[in-house]
């Protein structure tokens, strides 16, 4: 599904990504470990089309990602990635329900599919009941699920996270870690978490170490 070859990329004279290599296939859920500041973002951000790349190529379903225009790489994340990010991004104006519809919206599914597809969702991730709530309401584990809730909703064919755990406590974390790798192989999304703990990547199929030498299997 998903194939990066000889990825490399540069800030300056800074090789923050060394000929990294990687194929994740459909369903499999992978872990990219590393210090803070090594790069880990930023191969996310190459995936998902929002930096280009100094050489090498990313393919995602047989379409070369690193050769699309902003156009149809602004398209591809819409409608066939999910993104979980460290800090939530949840929109606080915004109820639960909104929050985790809103990729449908900017899809422009109508009312009531956008309705039960999101609900469906929010109560997948244990939060039934809080759907009127807004984010102020909630605990930081209540709003990594709603994050999560959001990547999932429009049936992504990948799922992007990015240091999802960071700001929770321990017992909070294995739970959103749980949650998201269950909830994404359900649905046969593939996933790629870039974590600092080895404790997160624990429990992921394939493990690999980023570095300045580019990509290690672990």
């Amino acid at each position: 599904m998903l194939k990066l070859a000889g990825v490399t990329k540069r800030f300056g004279a800074r090789v923050v990504l060394n000929a990294v290599s990687l194929e994740v296939a459909p369903g499999e859920y992978v872990a990219i470990v590393g210090d803070s500041g090594i790069g880990k973002s930023t191969l996310l951000h190459v995936i998902a089309g929002l930096e280009p790349v100094d050489s090498g190529s990313v393919e995602f379903d047989g379409a070369e990602i690193t050769r699309m225009d902003d156009d149809s790489a602004t398209l591809l994340r819409r409608d066939r990635f999910g993104f979980v990010f460290q800090a939530f991004h949840v929109l606080p104006h915004l109820t639960v329900l909104q929050n985790v519809g809103l990729p449908l919206l900017l899809r422009g599914v109508k009312r009531d599919e956008l309705g039960r597809r999101a609900g469906a969702l929010v109560a997948a991730v244990g939060l039934a009941g809080r759907e009127q709530s807004l984010p102020r309401e909630l605990s930081g584990g209540e709003l990594q699920r709603v994050a999560i809730a959001r990547a999932l909703v429009g049936d992504p064919q990948l799922v992007l996270a990015d240091e999802p755990t960071g700001n929770l406590d321990p017992e909070n974390a294995r739970q959103v870690l749980d949650l998201l790798r269950t909830q994404a192989k359900a649905r046969g999304a593939a996933g790629i978490l870039v974590t600092h703990s080895a404790a997160a990547a624990a429990g992921c199929d394939r493990r690999y170490l980023l570095n300045g030498a580019g990509l290690a299997a672990l």
